[in-house]
């Protein structure tokens, strides 16, 4: 921590490798941030689907701060399911707050850790796919952040929300985690490259891939607005 950098906060590799006094906090960290993104509605700030990734990378070390297991896939299935249950436990709280009082959010002003016209944009995602937003919401960064508290300002049926929920979770968790982990052990057996050397190659590819549906969302956008 004492050559800390501002820039490290969007590195998922400085939460998953921090310490506090020599004690590895990295799973902890993993799991706030899961949480944090739809629960503390910091989605478009915290790393996310980079963050899943390369814990599966690091899937060992994470889960032996709690256990030894000697099973490579029991660490990595234990892993993925703790960051199911964050993700879960973060779409509830982000449900009960638009429930509750999400209408508010739409006349906050903006800041630099909020901008309304991602929760518009969140809107019309819903509205177009109902139920199924949420799925698709898990894969796309910003968006699902919002979804929740859209889900919850229109009532959705709280035993529809729940499936949707959770199999949107385990779907995410178990998609990035395993993918980081297989793939972090098939590069290395087959090609000889650890992928934990090209970590910050790793984000920019995963950023590129989970913003492109947005990027192109945007355009479309653009281009109808010029057209009427």
């Amino acid at each position: 921590m004492d050559n800390f950098h501002w820039t490290k906060l969007f590195n998922p590799e400085f939460y998953i490798t921090m310490e506090v006094g020599g004690i590895p906090i990295g799973i902890y960290m993993v799991l706030f941030i899961v949480f944090a993104e739809t629960g503390l509605f910091a989605g478009f700030f915290l790393p996310g689907d980079s963050l899943l990734f390369l814990s599966g990378i690091y899937s060992r070390e994470l889960v032996e701060t709690f256990f030894m297991i000697p099973s490579d896939f029991s660490n990595v299935t234990i892993l993925a399911l703790l960051i199911a249950a964050a993700g879960t436990l973060g779409n509830i709280f982000g449900y009960w707050f638009g429930a509750k009082s999400g209408q508010f959010l739409y006349k906050k002003e903006d800041s630099f850790f909020f901008k309304k016209k991602y929760l518009y944009e969140s809107q019309a995602f819903f509205e177009k796919h109902g139920g199924k937003a949420i799925i698709f919401a898990r894969f796309l960064p910003i968006v699902r952040t919002f979804v929740p508290i859209i889900a919850g300002i229109v009532h959705m049926e709280k035993g529809k929300f729940m499936f949707y929920n959770i199999l949107s979770s385990l779907l995410w968790s178990f998609t990035l985690v395993f993918a980081g982990h297989y793939l972090y052990g098939f590069f290395n057996e087959e090609f000889g490259i650890d992928l934990k050397k090209h970590i910050e190659t790793i984000i920019l590819i995963l950023i590129a891939v989970t913003s492109f549906p947005l990027i192109m969302k945007a355009i479309k956008a653009k281009r109808n607005h010029k057209s009427q």
